[in-house]
């Protein structure tokens, strides 16, 4: 079985066939999605796809674009979303400076409250970084300091120096369907240094469909491109890639019910 750790089931791309959509994910043999939150305004509608799925959960989040629109006051919206039995992770939150949709501060002060909800509720952080690897070092680093919690790198992207940090802190790294595109050398690269124990799959579906349904809309199902070439670049066969990213999920994600 394989785990989809990241995904956007309540996006639009998906809503005229989301039961086709969950339907080709478990024949690829992918036996958990996790759907993520990118808005508070939209929660309810991420949290109703995780309720009509048993083999779908989702996680509570603001995307560091929605900074500005969404400015937390504090970490109690968050905490309280997280009590619910389907909620699973805190994110995605982070910084993004590539598009800089809101001003830097605004992202900074979001994403420090997001990390004091997965500090609160013991559920791991989902972090998105783009373009901001030594500023989201920097703000992981300092609220370690704080108090513990644990998280991932998602849809990895960036080099060796944010891996080690990661690493570091006792992050876990997410692998997306860039792995398998043609100009991600150095991204394989990096990624065959990251243990096994550390790995995580993921879609980030709609976006970011790998090798060879690139320039597609993407979908759960099609995590198991990116395993495949994942376990290439770990020199391992496909199942054992499989069995150690679900077990790493499932260690990471202790709320989720694995499926019997």
């Amino acid at each position: 079985m394989l785990v989809d750790s990241h995904c956007h089931l309540d996006f639009p791309e998906f809503s005229p066939e989301l039961d086709a959509v969950m339907a080709r994910a478990r024949a690829a043999g992918v036996g958990t999605c996790v759907t993520i939150g990118t808005k508070l305004s939209t929660f309810e509608r991420t949290h109703a796809i995780a309720e009509q799925f048993p083999d779908v959960w989702c996680s509570v989040g603001s995307h560091p674009h929605e900074a500005v629109s969404e400015q937390l006051s504090d970490a109690r919206p968050l905490i309280e979303a997280a009590q619910r039995s389907k909620v699973v992770g805190i994110g995605e939150t982070g910084l993004d400076y590539y598009y800089n949709h809101s001003p830097r501060e605004a992202q900074a002060h979001n994403f420090r409250t997001h990390i004091a909800a997965a500090r609160e509720t013991g559920l791991p952080l989902i972090v998105h970084t783009r373009d901001a690897d030594e500023d989201t070092v920097a703000i992981l680093r300092d609220e370690m300091g704080k108090g513990a919690f644990r998280g991932l790198i998602h849809c990895f992207t960036a080099g060796p120096a944010l891996a080690k940090a990661a690493l570091d802190l006792g992050f876990l790294i997410s692998v997306s369907g860039i792995a398998t595109f043609r100009n991600a050398a150095a991204i394989r690269e990096t990624l065959g240094d990251v243990p096994l124990d550390r790995l995580l799959v993921e879609t980030d579906a709609p976006y970011l469909a790998p090798v060879p349904h690139r320039g597609k809309r993407n979908e759960p199902a099609y995590v198991t491109h990116t395993a495949g070439a994942l376990a290439a670049i770990k020199g391992i066969q496909p199942e054992d890639l499989a069995r150690i990213t679900t077990d790493n999920f499932f260690r990471l994600f202790g709320k989720v019910r694995r499926p019997q």
